[in-house]
């Protein structure tokens, strides 16, 4: 192999590294000002009257996806056959995600989950 051929085998693999996290293996450890300070402001947060932050970062915004189907002609042998004569929708909607993480009153991970809004 060239020196080239192996310096973008390299390049491409390192691009292929995964970028999600373990929440499991932070609990515990992890703190709130760790989680600002990697993934900006929570969206929306709660403190509870033992001290517990709930906190909840958006990961995925939501959409909608609609497609249009058009009359349409199937010409076959036997006998051509005529569809609908009008445009039918096809909608399919995708909810925001979020992640809910829930701090301690020492401010260390105690919780996370995965919640679809």
């Amino acid at each position: 192999m060239s020196l080239l051929s192996c310096l973008l085998l390299v390049l491409v693999t390192a691009g292929c590294a995964s970028n999600k996290i373990d929440w499991g293996s932070r609990i515990g450890t992890y703190t709130f000002d760790q989680a600002v300070l990697d993934m900006g402001p929570p969206a929306k947060q709660a403190k509870l009257q033992d001290g517990t932050v709930v906190a909840e970062w958006m990961t995925q915004r939501g959409h909608v996806d609609a497609a249009y189907y058009a009359p349409y002609y199937y010409p076959y042998r036997y006998r051509p056959y005529y569809g609908p004569t009008f445009a039918t929708p096809m909608v399919t909607s995708y909810p925001d995600v979020f992640i809910r993480l829930t701090f301690g009153p020492d401010h260390r991970l105690t919780t996370w989950k995965k919640v679809s809004l």
